[in-house]
């Protein structure tokens, strides 16, 4: 069984301003009345000079190529749209007849005359839109009125976000993605970058100078635990005595080590950390136990609860902080914008390559997309109905059309004139 593609039914042009459309209506019924009121004038001259010699004998040539004139011209512009008094003579009502013809040819047109890569630069350097944004930013209420609008689609769009979509994302995207990919390599190389460049011996004092701190404001708490661990039998004063003592050592200790960047500790611990890298990377067995640890934690439901809350703690942060007039986001978003515009506004390189990268960009689209955009013109034409088409048309231009008549039949009187003068002088 075969089935046969119909082609989509004709569409009707849209109106979009009636009130302009009726106001086109009125000018063409104007400039209409005039033409065929001098195409009368010229018929009346016409008859009331027929036979004349003399003066009114050229009256009389002039009024009859007039007529002549704007009759012709009268046939060449009702042509265009519709037949002339209704009869189907050949090459007329071009518009209904050829509208998807003349829909392709507007495609090429636009395609070969706009849609180029010099006539599109040039524009995007004519309108010089760094230096423009860079005006407009000038002005603190354009740059209330862009952060005010940015805080209030960003406060909406987080709104949209629910916790199934967080938790979603997490376990058919993250999670699989982790578990394929192995952590031991990456860990192991992030580490030793880590241990390289020093990275970790900001971590290691900070973690020192708390815990020295702790150690000097919290000696009973130190002490009781201390405690806890003594034997049994002995004595109440020997286990004070040992107790000060071991928390003095440890606090010298912990000095010692703050002190000392070079000391025995901090090269063990730095000597750790190489190792464990150099494990996480080579070692076969640390590798396997490091995927296991990483693919218990990934299989445990707290992951997902965890990552929903944390990202509902991170949401109301961000939306309480847009929501404020006062707020840290919006007065930094307001502060990089002024600064921003201040930039545009003063570095005269930097327009010049933000309006170059306006042009590559431009010029890219329409590279890519241009015989796409091009083609809805052909695509909207051969859907329009061939009638309302050309009514449509010669609603737009066809006030100006009219003037062709009222230039053939003043054009033509004036051309009779001179053919009756030279008939005269051959005579």
């Amino acid at each position: 069984m075969t089935t046969t593609m119909t082609p989509p039914a004709p569409i009707a042009m849209i109106t979009p301003d009636p009130a302009a459309d009726a106001r086109r209506r009125r000018g063409l019924r104007q400039m209409r009345t005039l033409a065929v009121c001098l195409l009368l004038l010229a018929a009346v001259v016409y008859l009331v000079t027929l036979g004349e010699d003399g003066v009114l004998g050229f009256v009389n040539a002039g009024a009859e190529a007039s007529m002549v004139g704007a009759i012709a011209d009268w046939f060449a512009v009702t042509a265009i749209f519709k037949h002339p008094l209704g009869l189907p003579i050949p090459h007329t009502a071009l518009i209904p007849k050829r509208k998807d013809d003349l829909g392709r040819s507007l495609e090429e047109f636009v395609g070969e005359n706009f849609l180029q890569e010099g006539v599109i630069r040039e524009r995007v350097a004519s309108a010089a839109i760094s230096e423009r944004v860079g005006a407009w930013l000038a002005d603190p209420e354009h740059v209330r009125r862009v952060v005010d609008e940015v805080s209030e689609v960003a406060s909406i769009g987080l709104g949209k976000v629910r916790d199934e979509h967080v938790s979603d994302l997490v376990t058919e995207a993250l999670i699989p993605r982790f578990r394929e990919e192995p952590l031991a390599p990456l860990a192991g190389g992030l580490l030793a970058e880590v241990v390289r460049d020093g990275v970790h011996e900001g971590v290691v004092d900070l973690a020192l100078d708390e815990l020295h701190g702790w150690l000097l404001e919290h000696p009973d708490t130190v002490a009781e635990v201390l405690e806890q661990r003594a034997p049994w039998w002995a004595p109440p004063r020997l286990n004070d005595a040992v107790t000060r003592r071991v928390t003095a050592e440890l606090v010298t200790w912990l000095a010692e080590i703050r002190a000392d960047p070079a000391h025995r500790a901090r090269l063990a611990f730095d000597s750790m950390l190489t190792r464990l890298a150099e494990d996480l990377q080579h070692d076969p067995e640390t590798r396997e136990r490091t995927e296991r640890l990483k693919d218990r934690v990934l299989d445990h439901p707290q992951v997902v609860q965890s990552s929903i809350a944390l990202w509902n703690a991170l949401r109301r942060a961000l939306q309480a902080s847009l929501l404020d007039p006062d707020g840290a986001v919006r007065d930094r978003l307001a502060r990089e914008l002024t600064a921003f515009g201040v930039r545009l506004r003063e570095d005269a390189e930097l327009r010049g390559r933000l309006d170059g990268a306006a042009a590559d960009l431009s010029v890219f689209a329409v590279e890519r997309y241009g015989a796409e955009l091009t083609a809805v013109i052909t695509h909207t034409v051969e859907r329009w109905d061939g009638r309302e088409a050309a009514r449509r048309i010669e609603l737009h231009v066809g006030r100006d059309l009219q003037f062709i008549r009222i230039n053939g039949t003043i054009v033509g009187g004036l051309v009779g004139l001179v053919i009756h003068a030279v008939t005269v002088v051959v005579r």
